[in-house]
């Protein structure tokens, strides 16, 4: 096979695919014996008719035209691998005539290529991360979710409205667009920010037994208009948070510790242990973010956004199958709608496109490479038990080039998380004090 690739211009690639005539005589063999085997020709034995048989019956141009189709479908991914190219759609095939015995073929496609974006810097990033060690304020924040286990809810007894903090069980009417806020007997957190921020501060100051009619404006996806939503709210009742003191002889009686600061120090390691698995992770999340902040693009192309959604998409239901679910039962247990979920899937193939685009751009400045060593690790390390036939299928398949730009990125991350210049913040103090100044 030959290939000659034309300059890449408007994010496309002509390829002109050249096919030996030995390959295509075999292939036009082949298409006649698979004739032979499928159809019931008089007089013959089941994949015994001759050619000049076939040709009578079926047409030389049919079988000529299978064989066309199968010498491409078999080239055409390889030729993706000869160019290390992957494609955010299926090539345009062009030009396309019907194979001859004794002669080379030639056809050619179109690939449309996902773009080529720079960074503004591709100086190293500078990131906020929490200390390795856990700091009060953390511990803290875990006695405090402990303590909550021993929390109670009382009623208020004075007669007051309700207060940040405060559990309220409320009767919610939809007078429109609030459909999914409707019900009897909600539970509401005030002040949690799990409500509209205009019924949340409606509901506060309201007494048991108050009615109120609240409307708000909600944010509307870009490019929608939005539309008013309003309910009726109806107080039911009144519950306050009463959560015991920690003392030495409450930390050995509800939790086996020898007295608070036995118990602080368990949960110290605890943090840190739970640090230790998590902070690699983050700081790999936070350095990438950082990184994508810098891309020179408005929008993603359109393409390229859609393959990333159609990847991510398969990747999910490939995930609800091995957990023997399927999209409808896990859009009813997460109560949202097949139209919400689109939207969210949406999203995040934007923000995933972004994400590869600007660590494709650092690849390229690094110039990262990837040898066969590379490779065959990579299938390793995902549990294949025969890496060479892996790699031959892949091949085959055309799958190469994503598998190799999937390592790039990942010699980029690398060298974007070793080399990111990090600030240490106690992140729990932080939000702490932002709260209080609340």
């Amino acid at each position: 096979m030959n290939i000659t690739a034309s300059d890449v211009e408007n994010g496309q690639l002509t390829a002109k695919v050249t096919i030996p005539a030995a390959e295509i005589d075999a292939a036009i063999a082949k298409a006649y014996k698979d004739a032979a085997n499928k159809y019931r020709f008089q007089g013959f034995r089941k994949g015994r008719a001759p050619r000049q048989i076939v040709d009578a019956m079926l047409g030389k141009d049919f079988v000529h035209g299978q064989a066309t189709n199968a010498v491409i479908d078999r080239h055409e991914p390889l030729a993706l691998n000869e160019l290390d190219i992957v494609p955010v759609k299926s090539g345009d095939i062009h030009d396309v005539d019907i194979v001859k015995d004794g002669e080379d073929y030639t056809f050619e496609v179109t690939y449309k290529l996902r773009p080529v974006v720079e960074l503004n810097s591709y100086e190293p990033v500078s990131i906020e991360m929490p200390p390795e060690e856990a700091t009060d304020a953390e511990i803290d924040a875990q006695i405090e979710m402990l303590m909550g286990y021993h929390t109670t809810f009382d009623d208020v007894e004075e007669d007051r409205g309700a207060e940040k903090d405060d559990i309220v069980n409320a009767e919610i009417e939809n007078v429109k667009n609030a459909e999914a806020l409707a019900g009897k007997g909600r539970m509401i957190s005030v002040g949690s920010g799990n409500l509209p921020a205009a019924l949340d501060e409606a509901i506060v100051g309201m007494k048991k037994g108050e009615t109120k009619e609240v409307s708000w404006t909600p944010e509307a996806p870009e490019g929608e208009e939005a539309e008013e939503a309003a309910v009726k709210v109806t107080v039911t009742s009144i519950k306050v948070r009463n959560t015991p003191e920690l003392t030495d002889e409450f930390a050995n009686k509800f939790f086996g510790f020898d007295d608070v600061a036995a118990m602080r120090d368990a949960v110290k390691i605890e943090v840190e242990n739970d640090k230790k698995a998590k902070l690699p992770q983050l700081k790999e999340n936070r350095a990438v973010a950082e990184l994508t902040r810098r891309l020179d693009l408005e929008e993603v192309d359109e393409d390229y956004q859609q393959s990333v959604f159609q990847d991510l998409g398969q990747n999910f239901l490939s995930s609800l199958a091995q957990q023997g679910m399927t999209l409808d039962s896990w859009l009813q247990a997460s109560r949202i709608s097949s139209d919400q979920f689109i939207a969210d899937l949406h999203r995040q193939a934007n923000d995933v496109a972004r994400e590869s685009l600007a660590l494709d751009a650092l690849a390229r400045h690094l110039n990262v490479e990837v040898t066969d060593e590379d490779l065959d690790k990579e299938f390793a390390d995902a549990g294949v038990r025969d890496v060479e036939a892996s790699k031959k299928q892949f091949a085959a398949e055309g799958r190469i080039p994503a598998v190799r730009d999937s390592i790039k990125r990942a010699k980029a991350v690398e060298w974007l998380v070793e080399n990111a210049q990090v600030t240490e913040v106690d992140e729990y103090a932080k939000r702490a004090e932002e709260s209080n100044a609340e």
